[in-house]
């Protein structure tokens, strides 16, 4: 039986993910963590300890505590917010996801860490997008991911650690507020059309943007994680999809 800490717990992907992995696991073998908590089931349906990413001795005190054999790293600054803060973007981001790692080499753990599609750029091919490609993103957010791939392989390949990623497209979920994602428009859209009656688009007209409704990226986290690591070609990080459309 898996016993998983998460950081991030209480963000978009992180409180949907803490529900499915406790109803899978059982509540007392998932610990939530993020840097303050909150009402939401996420944090009150179990283990629930507060966490600064930026702390990797308050981190692996806390992996310790519950013995835990997974480490799941969600704790980031998304795409549009990152562009606005890139120092800070920079400092949370890489520092929270080296700290992770460290935690996870610390106690011989399973590490997943989720990847984006901010990872490409304006050169990389559009259609049918390989896995092995160009990724020459042009925002902090991408930079950061393309960095988190590359320092995820290293803990692989260096020290042994078993670091597993996806390469999400846009999230669509009804459950969490929009994060501040450059594909959140797709979600913050209905909460404006209810709020103010409309909402003016930044994403210019016949943008197109990979898609993915959250449950399915969930399985898809839950499938990579229960994979026999033997059969893993690559690692860091998987390209998955599901739908394209424009605003």
């Amino acid at each position: 039986m898996k016993r998983i800490l998460i950081t991030g717990a209480l963000g978009q992907i992180g409180s949907e993910l803490t529900l499915k992995l406790r109803d899978i696991y059982g509540a007392d073998n998932v610990i939530a963590t993020d840097i303050k908590k909150n009402d939401s089931e996420a944090a009150n349906s179990g283990p629930f300890e507060t966490v600064d990413v930026t702390d990797l001795n308050k981190m692996v005190e806390t992996a310790k505590k519950y013995q835990v054999d997974t480490v799941m790293h969600l704790a980031a600054l998304l795409s549009a917010t990152a562009e606005a803060k890139p120092v800070f973007a920079w400092n949370l981001n890489m520092g929270g996801l080296m700290n992770a790692l460290e935690t996870a080499r610390e106690l011989n753990a399973q590490f997943f860490t989720p990847s984006s599609i901010g990872a490409f750029g304006p050169t990389t091919p559009k259609d049918s997008t390989p896995q092995d490609t160009i990724m020459r993103p042009t925002t902090m957010y991408g930079v950061n991911k393309v960095a988190g791939e590359l320092l995820s392989d290293y803990y692989y390949h260096k020290f042994g650690v078993d670091t597993r990623g996806l390469r999400f497209p846009g999230l669509i979920s009804y459950v969490a507020l929009p994060g501040g994602g450059t594909t959140d428009y797709a979600v913050e859209i209905y909460y404006e059309a209810i709020k103010n009656g409309k909402y003016t688009s930044y994403i210019d007209k016949g943008t197109y943007m990979d898609m993915m409704y959250m449950p399915d990226a969930l399985n898809a986290i839950v499938n990579l994680m229960e994979a026999d690591p033997s059969k893993l070609i690559h690692r860091n990080s998987f390209n998955v999809t599901a739908m394209s459309f424009d605003p």
